[in-house]
């Protein structure tokens, strides 16, 4: 009686994990056949799931999806899924900073962002090496630039705390001026401070797309189709954009990308600043999808 006339799922990743797929797979089934329209929101899909055929069928119940990276799309469309697939940017990329101020002795432009999540670590291979890696890092930076390094969090959910894994990593530099450690903020706050970096180490999707989307040179810590897809369509190649931690086999690994990213840096500058106007404006293009689907619905 009350029911409304479309949907919109906005978890990006949620067919990413068992748990969450099986429910967006129940909830799209059952407002379909409640005579609803649903739309799958600035999503990401490993390509392996959709050789599934519950996979393929439930994707063809929804009226638009809007994957943000290529590979997602390309794989929809290898499965039959196209009358319904419109790619779009992540909509993040279109979120506006607000300043906020930063600690005495922050370098502005000559700061590393360091961004690192629980949900990585639970995907390494060999036991430690994620967090060995970033101290290693952290180590380097302090001995051979005068670099500051802010440890950013991005996500502060129940056992999914960036906050905690940070402060674990945070310990031994407590004294060290040219360390700091940020607290909560809002997503925008969060994006003002990763926009002062010279460059930015990241593992959170989101924490990442701020950092492209100010124009700084960014290492992904990934682990999924998202972190490839989205750095394949900035730059062409994911290839030393993206180091899969569960790649990770020595503690030298992220020094070594970190390098190749500081030496780059003015040249991946360039190609973000060249790209990233029309990306941005492609990123809000999707709300007017939107519009129109509710438009059909509602005259």
């Amino acid at each position: 009686k009350n029911r409304a006339p479309l949907y919109v799922s906005v978890g990006g990743d949620m067919y990413c994990y068992e748990t969450s797929r099986k429910e967006a797979i129940v909830a799209n089934s059952t407002f379909n056949r409640a005579g609803a329209k649903t739309v799958l929101w600035g999503c990401s899909i490993e390509p392996e799931l959709l050789q599934e055929p519950g996979m393929v069928e439930d994707m063809k119940r929804y009226a638009l999806i809007t994957p943000r990276e290529s590979i997602t799309e390309q794989a929809l469309r290898q499965a039959g899924v196209t009358e319904n697939v419109k790619r779009f940017p992540d909509p993040a990329f279109s979120l506006q900073a607000e300043k906020v101020k930063l600690p005495e002795g922050f370098r502005e432009g000559a700061t590393v962002g360091i961004n690192i999540s629980p949900m990585i670590i639970r995907y390494e291979k060999e036991p430690g090496i994620t967090l060995a890696n970033y101290r290693k890092l952290i180590d380097h930076i302090l001995q051979t630039t005068d670099n500051s390094v802010a440890l950013i969090p991005h996500v502060m959910w129940n056992n999914n705390d960036d906050r905690l894994t940070l402060a674990e990593l945070y310990r031994g530099y407590e004294c060290d001026a040219r360390v700091f450690l940020f607290p909560d903020m809002p997503c925008q706050q969060v994006k003002y401070v990763i926009s002062k970096c010279s460059v930015f180490i990241g593992a959170r999707t989101h924490a990442t797309i701020a950092a492209y989307s100010s124009l700084v040179p960014t290492l992904v810590v990934g682990y999924s189709v998202k972190a490839r897809g989205i750095a394949r369509d900035l730059f062409g190649t994911e290839e030393k954009y993206v180091l899969p931690v569960q790649s990770l086999q020595t503690s030298d690994a992220l020094i070594e990308a970190y390098e190749w990213l500081a030496g780059e840096e003015t040249a991946i500058r360039a190609r973000l600043q060249e790209v990233m106007a029309s990306y941005c404006e492609d990123a809000v293009k999707a709300g007017e999808e939107i519009r129109r689907l509710w438009k059909q619905l509602t005259e």
